[in-house]
């Protein structure tokens, strides 16, 4: 396992490990309406993640998830699993991550009907062949050790004509060829935009709100390296977005019919 591989899994399980309390469901860097976009409607419990519900809703645009069975990959706290659950109403939502803490969080907090949640490898997935109508995998594929191993098992998970959605960051240079490692596949690239503009907004937006939970939740000594992990404003990681230096992309493929 390569060394940058290593630290992502030491600093998830630290997170889950260190920060138990179920109120922090989800940590993607979250998703703001483009001009014309319509907000979503949310019930008053799920105000608070609206951003990154929202990044959910970006990454899932087009694909239709009523009574399928949905996998998401890098399931973290469980939030967007439940959500997917609770929303979208799938027969089944399986949430996979490879941090023990995190998949034991998930089950002790996160309800919906047909939800659960597995321990394992995004590289290696416990699944048989053709598990899957639908595959999620929202920022989560920059921790992977190889990125074409993980397309390979999303490409043997999914059904015929099956739907992967896809969302994470990249380095401006890298987008090229991530777009190419997607293609290489298999799958058919249906759609694909690039939204930094859009997290950029989300994370000024939710900025305030990462400030406080920091404060109150970790020790002084874990706020700089939470700033950076967490992308506030000021940190370099934040910088990277705001200049462009670092791109946010999300895609659509879809798996050959029978």
């Amino acid at each position: 396992m390569d060394r940058r591989r290593l630290g992502w899994r030491a600093a998830y399980e630290v997170l889950a490990t260190q920060v138990r309390r179920p109120e922090w469901a989800f940590m993607n860097y979250g998703y703001a309406p483009a001009d014309g976009e319509p907000p979503l409607a949310l019930d008053p419990a799920d105000e608070p993640d609206r951003l990154s519900i929202g990044l959910y809703e970006r990454t899932l645009a087009g694909a239709d998830l009523t009574g399928r069975d949905v996998l998401e990959v890098g399931s973290g706290r469980g939030g967007g699993a439940q959500w997917v659950a609770r929303r979208h109403r799938p027969r089944r939502t399986v949430g996979l991550d490879f941090s023990a803490a995190a998949v034991a969080l998930s089950a002790r907090h996160r309800r919906a009907p047909g939800l659960d949640f597995v321990r394992g490898d995004a590289e290696a997935m416990p699944f048989p062949d053709a598990s899957f109508d639908v595959v999620l995998n929202v920022e989560s594929s920059h921790c992977y050790g190889s990125v074409p191993a993980f397309m390979a098992e999303v490409r043997r998970v999914l059904r015929p004509g099956g739907t992967f959605c896809w969302a994470d960051f990249r380095p401006a240079d890298a987008v090229g060829p991530t777009l190419d490692a997607l293609r290489a596949s298999g799958l058919s690239l249906t759609a694909h935009d690039d939204v930094t503009p859009q997290v950029v907004a989300a994370l000024r937006a939710d900025d305030a709100r990462k400030a406080r939970l920091l404060a109150t939740w970790l020790p002084r000594v874990a706020h700089p390296l939470m700033r950076r992990f967490a992308a506030m404003e000021g940190s370099r990681g934040f910088e990277a977005f705001a200049t462009g230096r670092t791109r946010y992309l999300v895609a659509r493929l879809d798996a050959p019919p029978a």
